[in-house]
């Protein structure tokens, strides 16, 4: 019994530890991602070890780094995306995963 109480225990603290918010991307500037999560604004920053990842209707498909960054930065100087893009970050005060939603090539 207390094998299964220190597991659950290890369990919910390491869920804690990463947190995820889901929000609206607000600017991107010097390798800081804010994000505008339920009315407030959070600041994640970005690194080479922040993963990238697109969700679509085929599921999630990985985007290398610098294209990830690339993209933010184009969403950033288009100016078209502030409070209209949605992204998920997972991370504290450095984003270790960026999910893009939708905004694929449409097929005709």
């Amino acid at each position: 019994m207390r094998k299964f109480a220190l597991a659950a225990v290890a369990l919910f603290a390491t869920v804690g530890l990463t947190l995820a918010a889901e929000g609206i991307f607000k600017s991107y500037k010097d390798k800081v991602l804010t994000v505008t999560v339920d009315g407030s604004d959070k600041t994640f920053k970005v690194d080479d070890k922040t993963a990238f990842k697109t969700v679509g209707k085929d599921g999630d498909k990985d985007v290398p780094n610098d294209k990830g960054i690339e993209r933010l930065e184009k969403m950033e100087s288009g100016g078209k995306a502030s409070g209209k893009a949605k992204l998920d970050v997972t991370g504290d005060k450095t984003a270790t995963e960026v999910k893009f939603f939708g905004g694929g090539k449409k097929k005709n």
